[in-house]
């Protein structure tokens, strides 16, 4: 059984991770095994306790051992193939804009998918600590040739390209709503992010099957801040989608030996 442990990996501890675990079978075809808005709720699952999409999730950093312990659990003792984040991690200390980034807005910045520019303090020690523990594990970082027991960076943005069909950034960030439509209210706001949530969600179900439906329904009727937990579950849904696409040999690599992120690749 191949398996990928998706993570939206929150670039401070301040604030809570997405966790999606997949995994596919002799007949290739991958289904969900967990989804959870932070490490906590997600190692919860494995003890038995259901996610509560209704609570606002903990805050953390993430503690590979213990996601990978419960991931282990849930898929009957195997272990996980692949770990697939959406965090700057590199072989060497992040200083500042890496090539895999300034290769990745060469590509899609024109579609407004550029990267954000990580530094020493973000996401700093939280990245190369995931990085070092994923390593004792041994899950070493992969720049360029798909293999098992790998960790591979990935970025949402431009892989929703590639899974909508889409030519422009999907506008479904929370945080910048008031950007993508200044004229309408709150209200009006939410329910247009909750109506793209349902499209990443519809074609994330064309390629995983058994995803929980745990999307809020229109309109919507509770704080925009309230819709953050599902925009990062939807994140890291997506970061499993690549790290399948990783392992099956269908995305490329954007950077160098040192880092790279994998982005999946259109018509295969």
């Amino acid at each position: 059984m191949t398996s990928v442990l998706g993570i939206d990996a929150a670039w401070t501890a301040g604030e809570p991770s997405g966790v999606a675990l997949i995994h596919a079978g002799s007949d290739r075809r991958w289904e969900c095994v967990a989804l959870a808005p932070s490490y906590d709720s997600f190692i919860g699952i494995a003890d038995g306790n259901p996610v509560r999409w209704d609570q606002p999730p903990k805050a953390g950093c993430p503690e590979p051992k213990r996601l990978l312990t419960a991931a282990e659990r849930l898929l009957g003792g195997e272990r996980v193939t692949v770990v697939s984040v959406d965090m700057p991690m590199s072989h060497e200390r992040i200083a500042g804009r890496r090539e895999a980034d300034r290769a990745i807005s060469r590509k899609f910045g024109r579609m407004g998918c550029s990267t954000h520019s990580p530094s020493v303090t973000r996401p700093g020690a939280i990245s190369e600590c995931l990085l070092e523990s994923l390593d004792v594990l041994g899950y070493r970082l992969a720049v360029s040739e798909p293999d098992a027991s790998t960790v591979v960076e990935v970025y949402p943005h431009p892989a929703l390209l590639c899974l909508l069909d889409r030519d422009y950034r999907v506008p479904y960030k929370v945080g910048k709503s008031r950007k993508y439509w200044p004229g309408l209210s709150l209200g009006e706001r939410a329910d247009r992010l909750v109506v793209e949530f349902r499209s990443i969600y519809e074609g994330l179900t064309d390629v995983i099957h058994a995803i929980p439906e745990f999307l809020p329904a229109l309109p919507h009727e509770g704080a925009l801040t309230s819709l953050k937990r599902h925009e990062d579950a939807l994140d890291a849904l997506v970061c499993a989608w690549v790290g399948a696409r990783y392992f099956e040999g269908r995305s490329v690599p954007f950077g160098d030996d040192m880092a790279a992120i994998w982005v999946p690749s259109k018509g295969s």
